[in-house]
């Protein structure tokens, strides 16, 4: 048996520096894995077979199902695998569940299933399955770029608190594609933003999220309804700075101290919003 956490991360940059040849988009982003996390646990079974309680969840739509087809494919192996998945990570929510737990499941398989993948491999395998997955394989404090999957180890931040927010609104599949459909060049940016705070990580100053920056909420208001007003919640609060968690709807705030953090969750659940109370983590065994 194999079990492996499955972290969500969060966007403290991304920004989209214009349109490829290939369809996708050219990004530049920094990402923060934090511990809200998934549980994957992986045993030999006969089949392949997965189970998972969370409402809205199907394997059939699940890149798990995915991540367990293509390392068949690629390996030759043919063993079989149960694998028990319990979410925390809110689905649909812009914080990468999906994408980690497919991470997951190729670095749990390839144990498993003792195919012994450098990680270097695994990454290539992951670049078919999403833009996300590659980040996952190391979590920490990561740069991306090209369609996301170029991925740069950065320092490890000093830990910070994230309280999130889940705004009850409307979620469904395809939002990040229509997201970027609805950006203009005029959102477009050089990488400037994402350049000046690694240089901030690199050189082991305090990172301040007044200069964090995410593209998508210049179009985050008309993709999800009644957002703003969270957003507002957010601030009412105790939050200083609230933004965007990747595509959404989730919003986030990064703080240095714990007992602030602490009050904000508070404060959010005394309203009975879904909140969730996360610290930073560092790279990936």
């Amino acid at each position: 048996m194999v079990t492996l956490k499955a972290p969500a991360k969060l966007n403290l940059t991304l920004e989209v520096l214009g349109k490829r040849p290939d369809g996708f988009h050219e990004i530049r982003s920094i990402v923060q894995a934090i511990n809200l996390c998934d549980s994957l646990s992986f045993g030999l079974n006969p089949g392949i077979e997965i189970q998972c309680g969370a409402p809205g969840w199907t394997a059939k739509k699940s890149l798990v199902s995915k991540a367990i087809t293509l390392l068949q494919e690629t390996s030759g192996c043919r063993q079989g695998v149960i694998i028990r998945l319990h979410k925390r990570i809110p689905l649909l929510s812009g914080l990468g569940g999906d994408s980690s737990d497919a991470a997951a499941t190729l670095r749990g398989l390839n144990r498993l299933w003792g195919l012994n993948l450098p990680r270097w491999q695994l990454a290539e395998l992951a670049s078919q399955l999403g833009s996300d997955v590659t980040f996952f394989l190391f979590g920490g404090t990561t740069l991306i770029e090209g369609r996301g999957d170029v991925v740069t180890l950065l320092p490890s931040l000093p830990r910070m608190w994230a309280v999130l927010l889940i705004p009850p609104v409307s979620r469904v599949a395809g939002k990040t594609e229509r997201l970027y459909v609805n950006l203009k060049a005029s959102h477009y940016t050089e990488g400037q933003v994402t350049d000046e705070l690694m240089t901030t990580i690199t050189s082991g100053h305090q990172v301040a999220p007044a200069k964090f920056f995410n593209v998508f909420e210049a179009v985050a208001d008309d993709a999800f309804s009644g957002l703003e007003q969270y957003r507002w919640r957010f601030l009412a609060a105790g939050a200083y700075q609230v933004r965007l968690a990747g595509s959404g709807p989730a919003l986030f705030s990064l703080v240095r101290e714990k007992r602030r953090a602490e009050k904000i969750y508070k404060n959010l659940k005394q309203e009975r919003l879904e909140a969730y109370l996360a610290e930073t983590l560092s790279s990936l065994d």
